[in-house]
């Protein structure tokens, strides 16, 4: 690196030596007498883009180049692309350091600099600052002192203009020193009149007055706004001249006497007479009409001697007339479409002609001077274009450009991280786009502002596309009142913003916690549960001994050839899971594991991994789900465990590669998992395979899952008939599952449907032992179990009695009451589970807050016709709840049915059943019928996990995808985000942690307030917009003056305060008329926007 910045020097020092040595043929060759003085080093007094623009050329002519910054501008860019940058003005308010001659003289003599550029705005167009320079020293990069305080002094360039022979608009000769001169005036010539500063231009201190009522107010204005920008706040009067257009000329002179013009530039559309878009050259001006503007411009130029760049500006009324505004006597903002049609460097014929060449020299001849194609340039500004154009402040969380052939940007503040204050200019970055004609070129502009993002702050972008797909723009002229009678403008497109909405609520989660509102008010039971009595020594033999002796093979024959019914206990996992929202901790199920192992030993299985208990326990309880399985294994050692695993989703919601699935699969049985659920959602038989390879290569028994739904017992409801799954589990047998299982997540499982399904299948496979699992949403699963017993069942689900019913399991105790005596005797006491289960009533009070019993008070048997399987039946019953919906849950049940025929009548088994139950709040939230969401498919913005299942993304369904829907639906939106949560900041001093992410491989952050931190920290009052008399700060800014006092009378419309923001102020008036009964400001105070400024009563 070192290297290349030392080459790039060289390169540099050899580009001088070079310019040197060609600039000293030249001048040998020259007939003037002037000495010719090489530049070496140039500092720019001042900041933001312009200054980067004049380093930018200075480095092309190999000149070092000095920054100077206020305090405030720590951060900015400009400082970063000098070679050197200094401290200025050091505790002098944020404008007042660039105004601070002494102390910017001062730096540049300490630092060999031998010329300043003043930019534009600032000191660019004081006379006492080029007369400062040229004292010390320094070159002044602009007209001699004389010229920049005569063309700066408005009043008297005015006067120049008329010894010139250039129209002029009727105005007082000299500044007016009060308000009764410019009284006097506007009664000689009438309204409307203008205000303009006599010391600086750009719109600063420049107020149209329209009748006599509004002179005094803007005058004020006016005054004060021209004081703060230019340090000197002397106004002269105009007649104000109607609908103009704006035009100006750029002209650049020599130290020989030489001047040309580099064409016209028409600056008509403009909002508070600050230009918005500039083009050049000015659409539809008459050549003759050209040929008058340029001819003046060049002859009042010569008039004063004028050298270097500058602008002569014009308005021209609707009859072709034009008449002289001003001299600006520097680089204006605007230069760059001018450089675009002339292919004239503008900054580098200022820095030639200021070191002593002739603009022959140079090769600018007015004669070589071409217009060559359309520009246009548009200012993108942090304002509001909704809002009045009130300019907003903030951090750019996002910045990303438009860029392309045809485009050039010139910006400084814009980049991902930028704090945009209140004490500069609104300006961002400026687009300049190029083309053939006015239609070519705003098309590209059009297309580089479409790529543009800018978040975090409001900007002009929707206002300025608007402007530029205008017709009257775009095939007519504008005047400068284009804007105000084109309100269609103001129709601005929504940004939508998703990528960042949602990196702000992630981050408010990371920060502050979830925000959803908990529908319950119960807390936790401070009673801890009391655990039974536990025998001493190891626990019994079980089912786990013969796995371990037999292997999965011999383990499946011992189920099948045992007496009675086996039972798998689901307390720790599915029912708390079904109840409990997944809560339940590793403590609370360890307590209770010896005394299971000692007194339920003849169990099939514990069903305690997999499936939810993952994600929860590391999202939520902070808790490792390995070290879960270790210490229940090591606490529970005489029956199996058993677990959940979605076949090539493992226990995600996604297909993961086959290598993950089989390396989980055999970490899982290294860490005491001993049987392998395995299941898929659609039943897709590749996913199951994968699953049961991966369950059978780590040593595994293979338990593979036929997911149930519909009614086998139904003759109308065949699409998932008895043919279905016999033929579907034909293909499981045969793939080698040891155990064939019947998983019905919804308990749609009748007596008569258990009993066909469960002795067809044991007819079929008389040798394969079969579980079933349900759900007792609708209250009938004991009754399906013991038929399912009956019809040749070797297993069935439960779950101890306090944890059992609704959406869990059946309960234990009922079944093994009902088997009691008989061939089904499961051989486990009834004391046992009376224990068993009061220590999970006990505990069951801890967790309270997340019971679903809070708002859901029994199962229904609508469950027949919804489908909906138990863990989400209780999620959405308790999501309705908390966003006040619980009285629509019947609606969103309707439409999960709704949902679920749209999409072709799926098994519903996460992640399916998310995927219906996200199309069902999606058409409940929108209030869509399946009518609706049928027709409008082409059109509506669906969940994004609806759009992946019609891309197959977890397989195929038995029938196919439904279509029509599918083919209407845009599957390739290609929107999707990856993002990664990468680290959570420090507290700041506005109580805000940065929150950092990756978002498609880039990096992003955003600002979120912590509301814990921020109740200890002081902040000024906002304003609440539902009460009527309090008046919050419209947009950040300083206070610059409060005009009432507490206890005053005001009327509705009368002046309160003034704000400054950006050098443009903003009078706040009374909402009301009412007494002032408190003011939370004073002069100087810095505001945010909303702020609370002072209180009214009626």
């Amino acid at each position: 690196m070192l290297l290349q910045v030392g080459g790039m020097r060289s390169a540099l020092g050899l580009l001088a030596v070079r310019r040197a040595c060609c600039l000293s043929r030249s001048n040998n060759t020259s007939t003037h007498t002037l000495e010719y003085k090489p530049i070496k080093k140039v500092m720019v007094a001042n900041r933001g883009e312009i200054a980067i623009r004049v380093f930018r050329a200075c480095t092309e002519l190999g000149i070092r180049t000095v920054a100077v910054y206020s305090e405030q501008d720590t951060g900015q860019m400009h400082r970063q692309k000098a070679d050197e940058a200094y401290l200025i003005g050091k505790g002098l308010p944020p404008v007042a350091a660039y105004l601070d001659i002494p102390d910017i003289i001062k730096v540049a003599k300490e630092n060999d600099v031998d010329a300043i550029h003043p930019g534009y705005g600032f000191l660019s167009e004081r006379s006492d600052f080029a007369q400062a320079c040229a004292d010390a020293g320094v070159r002044f990069i602009g007209p001699s002192p004389e010229v920049v305080r005569k063309m700066g002094d408005k009043v008297e360039a005015r006067a120049i203009a008329i010894r010139a022979g250039v129209p002029v608009v009727p105005g007082t000769d000299g500044p007016v020193t009060c308000l009764s001169e410019a009284q006097e005036f506007s009664n000689t010539y009438g309204f409307p009149i203008i205000f303009k500063a006599a010391y600086g231009g750009g719109g600063r201190g420049m107020r149209v007055v329209k009748e006599y009522e509004e002179l005094e107010e803007n005058y004020q204005r006016a005054y004060s706004e021209a004081l703060a920008a230019f340090g000197n706040g002397a106004l002269f009067v105009e007649k104000f001249v109607e609908r103009p257009r704006h035009i100006e000329v750029q002209i650049l002179g020599d130290k020989y006497g030489n001047v040309i013009h580099l064409y016209e530039r028409d600056c008509s559309i403009q909002r508070r007479h600050q230009k918005v878009v500039e083009m050049a050259p000015a659409v539809q001006l008459d050549p003759h009409l050209r040929d008058r503007l340029t001819a003046d411009s060049v002859n009042l130029a010569r008039q004063v001697g004028y050298e270097n760049a500058g602008t002569v500006e014009f308005l021209v009324d609707k009859h072709g007339r034009h008449y002289f505004i001003e001299v600006n006597s520097r680089l204006q903002v605007e230069h760059t479409v001018t450089e675009q049609i002339t292919d004239v460097d503008l900054v580098h014929a200022q820095l030639h002609v200021c070191e002593g060449r002739s603009l022959p020299e140079l090769g600018l001849k007015q004669d070589k001077i071409r217009i060559n194609g359309f520009a246009i340039q548009c200012r993108v500004t942090t304002e509001d274009p909704a809002r009045g154009f009130q300019p907003d402040t903030g951090r750019l969380e996002v910045f990303r450009t438009g860029e392309g052939m045809g485009i050039r940007l010139d910006s400084a503040s814009a980049f991902q991280g930028a704090v945009i204050s209140p004490h500069y200019d609104s300006l961002l970055v400026k687009v300049i786009a190029s083309g053939n004609d006015l239609p070519a070129a705003a098309a590209k502009m059009n297309r580089a502002l479409a790529e543009f993002r800018v978040r975090g702050v409001k900007t002009n972008i929707p206002f300025l596309q608007n402007v530029l797909s205008n017709d009257q723009f775009l095939y007519g002229t504008v005047d400068t009142q284009f804007i105000d009678e084109n309100q269609e403008l103001f129709n601005l497109k929504p940004v939508q913003n998703r990528a960042q909405k949602l990196l702000h609520y992630l981050g408010h989660v990371m920060v502050n916690g979830p925000t959803t509102p908990i529908p319950v008010k119960a807390k936790p039971s401070s009673i801890d549960p009391v655990i039974p009595p536990i025998p001493l020594g190891e626990p019994p033999v079980g089912f786990r001994d013969v796995l371990l002796r037999e292997g999965p093979e011999g383990f499946a024959k011992a189920v099948r050839a045992h007496n009675g019914l086996l039972l798998m206990d689901t307390t720790f996992r599915d029912a708390h899971q079904s109840l409990l929202a997944t809560r339940v901790r590793t403590h609370d199920l360890k307590q209770i594991a010896p005394f299971v192992a000692h007194n339920f030993s003849n169990l099939f299985s514990v069903e305690n991994w997999g499936g939810a208990t993952f994600d929860v326990a590391m999202r939520f309880l902070c808790e490792c789900p390995w070290k879960r399985l270790q210490e229940l294994r090591a606490l529970l050692p005489n029956v199996p465990f058993q677990m959940l695993l979605r076949g090539a989703n493992a226990v995600g919601y996604t297909n993961y590669p086959d290598n993950a699935v089989f390396k989980f699969c055999e970490v899982a049985k290294e860490n005491g998992m001993d049987i392998f659920r395995v299941f898929d959602s659609l039943n897709y038989l590749p996913n199951l395979m994968l699953g049961m390879e991966a369950a059978g290569a780590a040593g595994g028994v293979v338990e593979a899952s036929i997911s149930y739904t519909g009614d086998v017992s139904d003759p109308m409801r065949q699409k998932y008939s008895l043919d279905y799954y016999l033929k579907l589990a034909d293909e499981l047998v045969r793939a080698g599952t040891h155990i064939l299982n019947v998983k019905d997540m919804a308990g749609l499982l009748k007596p008569e449907s258990s009993r066909m399904l469960i002795g067809a299948l044991r007819d079929r496979f008389p040798d394969m032992p079969i579980h079933v699992h349900t759900h007792d949403t609708a209250g009938a699963g004991v009754a399906a179990m013991l038929a399912c017993a009956e019809a040749g069942a070797d297993i069935v689900d439960v779950a101890v009695d306090s944890m059992a019913g609704m959406t869990s399991q059946p309960s234990m105790g009922a079944i093994v009451a009902c088997t009691k005596g008989t061939k089904f005797n499961t051989g486990i006491t009834l004391e046992n589970v009376y224990d068993y289960s009061e220590y999970w009533e006990v505990a069951r009070g801890l967790y309270a807050p997340f019971d679903c019993t809070a708002t859901m008070k029994s199962g229904n048997a609508d469950v027949y016709e919804n489908e909906i399987p138990g863990g989400q039946y209780t999620n959405l019953h308790f999501q309705a709840h908390s966003m006040g919906l619980g009285h629509k849950f019947k609606e969103v049940k309707k439409s999960y049915t709704e949902a679920n025929k749209l999409l072709g009548d799926l098994i519903k088994v996460t992640p399916s059943s998310k995927i219906v139950g996200d199309l069902a709040q999606f058409m409940v939230q929108n209030s869509l019928t399946r009518a609706e969401v049928e027709e409008r498919a082409d059109e509506l913005s669906f969940p994004l996990s609806v759009v992946e299942f019609l891309q197959g993304h977890i397989g195929i369904p038995h029938g196919g995808f439904p279509e029509p829907f599918r083919s209407k639906v845009e599957l390739e939106r290609g929107k999707t985000l990856h993002i990664k949560a990468l680290a959570l900041g420090d507290l700041n001093k506005a109580g805000q942690r940065e929150v950092f992410f990756e978002l498609n491989g880039a990096l992003r952050s955003v600002l979120v307030k912590d509301t814990v931190a921020m109740k200890e920290m002081h902040f000024h009052p906002k304003a609440l917009k539902d009460v009527r008399g309090q008046v919050g700060a419209p947009m950040p800014g300083k206070v610059v003056e409060v005009k009432v006092k507490q206890g005053q009378t005001v009327e509705k419309g009368q002046p309160l305060c003034v704000l400054s923001a950006m050098k443009m102020e903003t009078v706040v008036n009374s909402p009301l008329s009412g007494t002032v009964v408190k003011i939370y400001v004073n002069a100087d105070s810095s505001l945010e926007g909303d702020d609370l400024i002072l209180e009214i009563t009626e």
